[in-house]
This record gives C-alpha cells, sequence and structure tokens, in this order.
C-alpha cells in the first residue's frame, strides 16, 4: 500500500509546490508593478531601529536589541504603527514578512510535533522525515493563507491586513476584541467593515492545501475543520498582538522609541 501511495502524494505535492510558485510569482509581477512615490506613504515597517539612538552608547545598543524583538516587520509584522492606509506593495511586504516571522515558524514547528505525536495526518508515518513533511506542510500553509488574505484578498477588497492593539486591554476585553477582528477589519479608509480578506484567506489555503496534503485530508469535513483551528489559533494570536505593545510601554521601554504606543492607535 505504501509502495502505491508515495508515488501519488509526490505527484500532488509537485503540483502544489507548481501552483503556489505561479501564484507567488504572478504577486511579485503585481507588486513591482506599484510606483515608486507609494514608498513615501506610511506603512507598519517604517520604523527603524537605526534611527532612535547613537550607536556605541549603552542604549542604542539596547534600542537595536528591543527593536528586533519588537519590530513589525521581525515578529509581529501585522502590527499597526500608523493609522494610514497600505500600498499593494506595502501589503505584499506584509505577506513576506509573515511568512518568515518567528511566530510562524514556532506555531508550525509546535502544531508538527503535536500532530506527530497523535500520527496525524496518518499518510505521512512516523519518523524524522515525517516531522519535515508535517512541519513543511503546516509552513505551506500559513504562507499561502496570509498571501491570499493579506495581501491578494485585502488589495483586491481594498481592506487593511493588519491588526491595530488597544491601549489598555484587559484579558476578557482583549478577548472580546481578537474574536471580534477576526471577522471586522478596517478598509483602506479607515472605516470597520466585514472581514472578507481575513476569512477568505485561510478558506482558499486550506482547500489549495488539498493539492498537497494525505487523500485522508483531502475532504469538504477536514477541510473546514482545519479552517476553524487556523481561526482559534488567530484569536490567540490576536491577544498576544493585543498586548504586545502594551507590555513594553509597562516596562518602561517605550522610551527607546522602537516601538508604536497604543494609545495613539487604538480604535
Amino acid at each position: 500500500m505504501r509502495g502505491y501511495r508515495a508515488p501519488k502524494f509526490r505527484t500532488f505535492a509537485c503540483r502544489g509546490m507548481w501552483l503556489l510558485g505561479s501564484v507567488l510569482g504572478s504577486a511579485l509581477s503585481l507588486a513591482a508593478q506599484q510606483p515608486a512615490v507609494a514608498s513615501t506613504q506610511s506603512s507598519p515597517d517604517s520604523s527603524s531601529p537605526q534611527q532612535q539612538a547613537a550607536p556605541g552608547s549603552n542604549e542604542g545598543r539596547t534600542a537595536r536589541f528591543i527593536g528586533y524583538a519588537t519590530n513589525p516587520s521581525t515578529f509581529f509584522p501585522d502590527i499597526a504603527t500608523s493609522p494610514g492606509p497600505l500600498t499593494t506593495g506595502g501589503k505584499f511586504k506584509l505577506f513576506v514578512n509573515q511568512s518568515i516571522s518567528p511566530p510562524y515558524v514556532l506555531e508550525a514547528a509546535s502544531s508538527a510535533a503535536f500532530d506527530q505525536a497523535r500520527n496525524v495526518p496518518r499518510g505521512y508515518g512516523q519518523g524524522w522525515d515525517a516531522y519535515g513533511s508535517r512541519f513543511g506542510a503546516n509552513m505551506a500553509r500559513a504562507s499561502s493563507s496570509s498571501f491570499f488574505g493579506t495581501f491578494l484578498f485585502a488589495s483586491l477588497l481594498h481592506e487593511d491586513p493588519r491588526f491595530f492593539p488597544e491601549s489598555k486591554p484587559s484579558v476578557w476585553r482583549s478577548l472580546k476584541y481578537s474574536t471580534q477582528r477576526i471577522v471586522i477589519t478596517r478598509n483602506d479608509s479607515g472605516k470597520d467593515v466585514f472581514n472578507t480578506s481575513g476569512l477568505l484567506g485561510p478558506l482558499a489555503s486550506e482547500g489549495l492545501a488539498n493539492v498537497y496534503l494525505p487523500s485522508s485530508e483531502q475532504t469538504v469535513g477536514k477541510t473546514f475543520t482545519r479552517f476553524a483551528a487556523d481561526l482559534a489559533w488567530r484569536v490567540g494570536g490576536n491577544m498576544f498582538k493585543d498586548y504586545w505593545p502594551t507590555f513594553f510601554r509597562n516596562m518602561g521601554l517605550n522610551r527607546l522609541k522602537v516601538i508604536p504606543d497604543p494609545g495613539k492607535q487604538a480604535k
């Protein structure tokens, strides 16, 4: 049975990588066509720790270290640092930064380890090769979800894929707000709208995943189960992002000016 299924799985994997590569190639071409003047607009990646303190000083070294951990293009790329809209090129850059951000990698690794322990999907089997397959599939699903939701649909529908944290979150308030932002987002004009891109993104990603996941996972039920799990993970991620700037502010590190002030960008 394994000798029969392995070639079939490799064929699905090759088709999935070819399809994803074609889509990303088209996205690169679209982003490259954006006018250069767009780079003058505010974006979540416009702030740089290098502009905050003089190099060589203790505060400068601390600022660079804290900046690495809090710069939205490094750890939480989709935390908004300005109320202004993102250009199509800015949304594409946000998608790229999300795809390689530490939370994406850690989530993919931990989820792969959990599935390895449960031997899910069974088609992967056990061993390091199986873990690598699970980890790769998780990274592919996360990256394609970001591509569809953060870049493609957000650009077509003129929606803002960033997360705007609260100024003074509490546990219950943050849970409520983080859940609401799953179905509500801002458009490029700053108005609250239904989060079509944020919901279609992971759904399209899970549909695409049926090309390279084992055949046991290629059912409508399994697809929507993964989609629901994606949304649940997103609520938890939103809570981390809601507290992220406030944590550094309460630690007195906002004086380093390497993170946004949540009070200036709260709803």
